[in-house]
């Protein structure tokens, strides 16, 4: 447990291309903290990050990091080294849940819900079908996500996912709607049903402004949402994850059960953000979410004195 006196750092920027969105992750994070009574020091993450935790002599961190380095289990690795508890998910889990390959292969024991056919390539090649959605293993914020539905288009979403990671994970295109399921400390919160006016929930969709509706508790079927967080919550505790976390699931048209697509460490944490929106449909504010979720800042302990 973080004892209220203590200071704490929010880590954000980082080196990823998720950069911008994590400094408003980290602006809306700190300024809830401060809003809280703690005494708070914004750290903006580069290479300079060990120097930086020793001169602000923080005694545990918030992590508002997205991306490479930041949510794939790097900094919390250093993290743990150097003794400082952080929120969220642990090494392990964060750096298999950020690899979109190893979280199938994770959850797909544990889940009830289907996985898409899929497909993991390495070089230009020949479509395993059509329609299909064309990403790079790691990454977020839909950076580098296609939809392919020719053979031309399939070649240049490849080429523009392998230009980012050296694995891409092709998958079956499922028409259908977007749901996500928030995961606090184990817990499912409502389903946040994800409605862009695009047809795509792309980088785009998610940050601009009235470009996405959004309803919360979704308008889905009742078994459809239940699944879904069920699977969420199977997700979680098979990677072994901490904190908040969020997943994503795609319900089918034909009505079939919902397709896990992903499991976020790290999801978007301002005021509007998705998983915020659903803890505050169960009352949890936000400033009350940040810092119960900084409440449950871990480490472990060494194994010599």
């Amino acid at each position: 447990m973080v004892d209220k006196g203590s200071r704490v750092g929010v880590l954000m920027g980082g080196l990823s291309t998720e950069r911008d969105i994590s400094m408003k992750s980290g602006k809306a994070v700190s300024k809830a903290l401060k809003a809280r009574g703690w005494d708070v020091v914004d750290i903006e993450v580069g290479r300079d990050l060990p120097a930086k935790l020793v001169d602000t002599g923080v005694k545990a961190v918030w992590v508002a990091l997205h991306g490479r380095f930041g949510e794939d289990g790097c900094v919390q690795g250093l993290l743990e080294v150097m003794g400082i508890p952080y929120t969220g998910c642990g090494v392990r889990a964060s750096a298999v849940a950020m690899d979109k390959i190893a979280t199938k292969r994770a959850v797909a024991p544990f889940s009830e819900v289907r996985l898409a056919r899929d497909s993991v390539v390495t070089a230009v090649g020949e479509a395993p079908f059509l329609p299909a959605v064309v990403k790079p293993a790691v990454g977020g914020s839909t950076i580098g996500i296609s939809i392919a539905r020719t053979a031309a288009e399939y070649r240049t979403a490849l080429e523009t996912a392998l230009a980012l990671d050296a694995y891409v994970l092709v998958e079956e295109y499922v028409q259908g709607e977007e749901i996500t399921v928030a995961v606090l400390e184990g817990e499912a919160l409502p389903v946040v049903r994800i409605v862009p006016k695009s047809g795509f929930f792309d980088f785009e969709a998610k940050y601009t402004q009235g470009m996405t509706d959004y309803e919360v508790p979704g308008n889905i079927a009742p078994a459809a949402a239940e699944s879904a967080q069920r699977a969420a919550v199977a997700a979680y505790k098979a990677l072994g994850c901490g904190g908040l976390c969020r997943a994503d699931f795609i319900v089918p048209s034909d009505g079939s059960a919902p397709v896990f697509l992903e499991i976020n460490t790290i999801p978007g944490m301002t005021a509007t953000s998705l998983s915020p929106m659903a803890a505050g449909a169960t009352g949890i504010g936000f400033e009350e979410l940040v810092e119960r979720i900084l409440l449950h800042a871990h480490c472990m302990s060494p194994e010599v004195g």
